[in-house]
């Protein structure tokens, strides 16, 4: 059976692996969309972000002989530590501005960031190693699966989804999306909005840091890895709707499988139509599919 003139185990072959992108695309977008969705600020260092979650993750087994699955930890808090202190220090003066001012702060930290592990590691990849227990394929039968990359699916999709299940779901969820429309309310309740306020960019970094202990066995460790993602991953918070946890979720994975299928129809325009999708969204929706007009 062929589908667009291909063999059907081919196009299926590459939607698989399109799941895949599409999964690092969901945890980066999703932590995107918590930190703008709760702070509203436009945080053009989550590329940086995930660069230092690969790079701690190489530093880690290199260094210090700690493997994979401790820094699925350990990455994430480091770099959590690194946005608190962002936050803290320089963020928090910002947010009765114009968006504008966040970004740009946030874009100078990411030249920065990037210029001080390109001093020490250079410019060239370095490489990770598939941990023991998640070697080797299985037979899916139109294709051999690497069953580190259905790891990658598994474990995005929780994180996730939990962290949809918490924001939406929950009473904390409910407290942080009250105090994005009124804190004083929420702070004449007794709670600490400033903390919860940190705490949420450290955690919304944290993902991103996640993402990258996800991507270095897969893709090189190099200071600059966050750089060809972030434009990317803008254009899926765009497209789902800046602020919308679960539209960035299902547009991650969505243009994941949008851009393998482009691969096999005309690859030419595959680094392309994530941001041809996003002129077409815009045109008919301006606050992304999943977004709220106000």
């Amino acid at each position: 059976m062929e589908i667009f003139g291909l063999p059907l185990s081919a196009v299926l072959s590459q939607l698989l692996l399109g799941l895949v992108n599409g999964s690092f695309y969901a945890v980066l977008s999703l932590g995107l969309a918590v930190i703008f969705g709760l702070l509203n600020v436009v945080n053009f260092a989550h590329g940086a972000m995930f660069m230092m979650g690969a790079v701690f993750t190489w530093m880690g087994l290199t260094f210090f002989g700690i493997g994979y699955w401790p820094m699925l930890i350990v990455a994430p808090i480091l770099v959590a530590i690194v946005g608190i202190l962002i936050e803290r220090f320089l963020l928090k003066h910002l947010y009765q501005l114009d968006h504008l001012y966040g970004l740009l702060l946030t874009f100078g930290l990411t030249l920065i960031l990037e210029g001080i592990f390109r001093s020490f590691f250079g410019v060239s990849g370095m490489s990770y190693s598939v941990p023991d227990a998640l070697a080797g394929a299985v037979d899916v039968g139109f294709m051999f699966l690497p069953i580190y990359r259905a790891w990658v699916v598994f474990i995005s999709l929780v994180v996730c989804f939990g962290t949809w299940y918490v924001i939406e779901k929950t009473k904390l969820g409910a407290y942080l999306r009250a105090g994005t429309e009124n804190p004083k309310l929420i702070q004449a309740f007794g709670i600490n909005f400033p903390l919860m306020v940190t705490l949420t960019y450290g955690f919304g970094v944290a993902l991103a840091a996640f993402s990258g202990v996800l991507a270095s066995p897969i893709i090189q460790v190099s200071p600059l890895m966050g750089s060809n993602l972030i434009i990317t991953i803008f254009a899926i918070v765009v497209i789902g709707g800046m602020g919308s946890i679960m539209g960035s979720i299902l547009t991650g994975l969505g243009l994941g499988l949008i851009e393998a299928l482009t691969k096999v129809l005309y690859p030419e325009a595959s680094s392309t139509v994530v941001f041809l999708v996003m002129a077409l969204v815009l045109l008919v929706r301006p606050a992304g599919l999943f977004g709220r007009e106000k």
